[in-house]
């Protein structure tokens, strides 16, 4: 298959995609429509008002010119990796982001991604790409966006009309011209469930998410000895993230897929976490039970503090 036939290489691009575990998987034409202005302007907005917190890498310039990260890029293929598992952790123990409960999804989806590059590459020889995965300042909701994975809802997080927003994004980015598919379009309405369910009020106003306040921020990011005392007041059991805003979602409530993919299987001690136990550990210990996973990035002192600031509650007393 060669570069002159876009049509038919966008499509058995995609399936290649959906091959190594990708759903929903969509392409963007660079430079994307309107939206794309709107977002970036949306960006520097959240940026002014000092809600990336003590996220400074959030301000990476790259982040609003994709051309900076693949010069001559002319399309994008965004993919969807469905990380929704049909478990639940035991009564009573500390609640961990779903997220985290698998491999380092970064590890996961660069890998696949990067056997889709080699993939295109024997396609169209000469043609250059470049994976991204959400660590790379990359606008990837956005383009995920554009794209037609899903739309950005009102908690931030992209949603699917068919698979909610357990779905972790990656995307690929290559020289090849190739045509885009249909941008999604905005479903949330007049929901407002993710601003009242969020217990420190981190959803300041539809589609604006406050770092500052949020739990996941302060649980991963933050490295103060202590938790504010507001934050630490308000995290109930959530030592690792947090998915309440999803939990609350409706598009969440529908019957999902669940993955059986092993890659994204939780490690069972993540959903049996107790602080008198785990208080315990040595560092060795954390070290051990997190090789290879995204949970990495909280030190052992993050989880001790976290773990001595959280209340472990029943699913009853839960969001």
């Amino acid at each position: 298959m060669r570069s002159g036939h876009p049509q038919k290489l966008a499509t058995a691009l995609k399936d290649q995609a959906r091959s190594l575990g990708f759903e929903p998987v969509g392409l963007a034409a660079l430079p994307g429509d309107g939206r794309m202005t709107l977002r970036n302007a949306a960006l520097e907005r959240w940026l002014e008002a000092g809600h990336q917190a003590g996220m400074a890498w959030m301000a990476d310039p790259r982040r609003s010119e994709v051309t900076s990260l693949l010069p001559g890029v002319r399309s994008l293929l965004a993919v969807g990796l469905n990380y929704h598992v049909a478990m639940k952790r035991t009564p009573g123990s500390l609640a961990v982001a779903r997220y985290g409960w698998g491999r380092d999804y970064h590890r996961v989806i660069d890998g696949r991604l990067r056997r889709l590059g080699r993939w295109l590459e024997k396609q169209c020889p000469g043609v250059a790409w470049r994976a991204c995965v959400d660590s790379a300042p990359l606008l990837d909701k956005a383009w995920a966006e554009q794209a037609g994975l899903g739309w950005i809802g009102k908690n931030g997080n992209l949603i699917h009309p068919r698979r909610g927003s357990w779905m972790l994004i990656g995307h690929l980015l290559s020289t090849a011209d190739l045509p885009g598919d249909a941008p999604s379009e905005p479903l949330c309405g007049r929901c407002s469930l993710c601003l009242e369910a969020c217990p420190t009020g981190a959803i300041s106003e539809p589609f604006v998410v406050d770092a500052n306040r949020c739990l996941a921020y302060h649980t991963i990011e933050n490295r103060d000895d202590t938790l504010p005392t507001a934050m630490a007041a308000a995290m109930g059991p959530w030592v690792a993230g947090c998915d309440i805003c999803q939990d609350v979602c409706p598009w969440n409530q529908q019957t999902l897929p669940s993955s059986v993919d092993p890659d994204l299987q939780p490690r069972h001690w993540l959903l049996n976490l107790h602080a008198e136990e785990a208080l315990a550990w040595s560092d060795a210990e954390w070290d051990e039970r997190l090789r290879g996973s995204a949970l990495r990035r909280i030190k052992p002192w993050m989880w001790r503090r976290n773990l001595r600031s959280a209340q472990a509650r029943t699913p009853e007393a839960d969001p």
